[in-house]
C-alpha cells in the first residue's frame, strides 16, 4: 500500500493528500503542466464542447504514469491491447480522474471563467458544464489501449451507455484524431453515405488531454487513420510509433 501511494505521489504529487482541497488548487494546480503559470487550454473552433489541454501531463508524470499501467499487468501477452474496467478503477486511475478535474478548476481560477449560458459561444466556451464537472464519481469506467505502429481505430461515436463529457489521455506518440459529423439518417437507421463530410484533425501529443462534452461527444465521430496521408499535420507526416491511451467515461444510471 505505501508503495503505491508513493507511486501516486510521484505521479500526481501531495495534492490529493491535502485535507483543504480549496488551497490545494492553488497550490499545485499548475503541477500538471509543463507551464509553471498555468494549464493551456484550446478550443478547437470548428467543433462544440471539444476542448485540448496539450500540457496535462510532464514527461516525468507520463513516465510514471506509464508504469502504474505497467504494473497492471493488462498488456504482459500477445495480442492482448485493451483493458476495460467498470465501476471500482485502480488507484492511479482515480488520481487520473481527480487531477483532471482538478485541472479544470485550476484553469476556470486563474482564467475568467467561460460563461456557459451566457456566452456568445454557447456550451462551446465551457470546458465542462457544471453538472458534469460536479458528479460522483467524477468517471467510473476506463478504457487502456495500446496501439503498435500502423494500428489506430475507425470512425465512432461512443455508446449511449455513458454520459456526456469524456477524458481522453495520450501518451507515448504523437498522433492526429480526426472528427467528422455524424451523418443525417435514413429511414434504414443508416447514415446516408454519400453527403460531404467535413474532416477536423486535431494533433495529440504525449501528456495530453483532451474533453468532449454536448456536440463533440454525440454529434461528431472520431477515429485514427494510419492509411498513408491521413497523419500529417502542418504539411508533415507524424512519425507515430506505439501510443497508449486512457480514456475516461461515466456510466450512465440504470433507470
Amino acid at each position: 500500500m505505501e508503495e503505491e501511494k508513493a507511486l501516486l505521489r510521484r505521479i500526481f504529487g501531495d495534492s490529493s493528500d491535502s485535507e483543504d482541497k480549496e488551497d490545494s488548487i492553488d497550490d499545485v494546480g499548475c503541477q500538471f503542466t509543463s507551464d509553471p503559470n498555468c494549464p493551456t487550454w484550446e478550443p478547437v473552433n470548428e467543433i462544440k464542447g471539444l476542448w485540448l489541454c496539450r500540457d496535462f501531463l510532464s514527461p516525468h508524470q507520463q513516465s510514471t504514469l506509464l508504469s502504474a499501467i505497467q504494473n497492471e499487468g493488462w498488456f504482459l501477452e500477445a495480442p492482448n491491447n485493451q483493458a476495460m474496467r467498470f465501476g471500482d478503477l485502480p488507484s492511479w486511475a482515480i488520481e487520473l480522474s481527480n487531477s483532471i478535474r482538478e485541472v479544470i478548476l485550476y484553469g476556470d481560477r486563474i482564467h475568467e471563467p467561460p460563461n456557459c449560458a451566457g456566452s456568445d459561444r454557447g456550451e462551446a466556451a465551457c470546458w465542462l458544464p457544471p453538472d458534469l464537472l460536479s458528479r460522483e464519481p467524477f468517471f467510473d469506467q476506463l478504457i487502456a489501449n495500446v496501439y503498435q505502429p500502423g494500428e489506430g481505430i475507425c470512425a465512432h461515436v461512443d455508446l449511449m451507455r455513458f454520459e456526456d463529457g469524456i477524458a481522453i489521455v495520450s501518451l507515448e506518440s504523437s498522433c492526429v484524431m480526426h472528427f467528422t459529423q455524424v451523418g443525417e439518417v435514413s429511414g434504414s437507421g443508416k447514415e446516408q453515405p454519400d453527403l460531404p463530410m467535413i474532416k477536423i484533425p486535431v494533433f495529440l501529443i504525449p501528456g495530453s488531454l483532451v474533453l468532449l462534452f454536448g456536440d463533440a461527444r454525440y454529434l461528431w465521430k472520431h477515429e485514427i487513420n494510419r492509411k498513408p496521408g491521413f497523419q500529417m499535420w502542418e504539411g508533415q507526416e507524424v512519425n507515430q510509433k506505439r501510443r497508449t491511451s486512457i480514456t475516461l467515461r461515466k456510466l450512465c444510471h440504470a433507470e
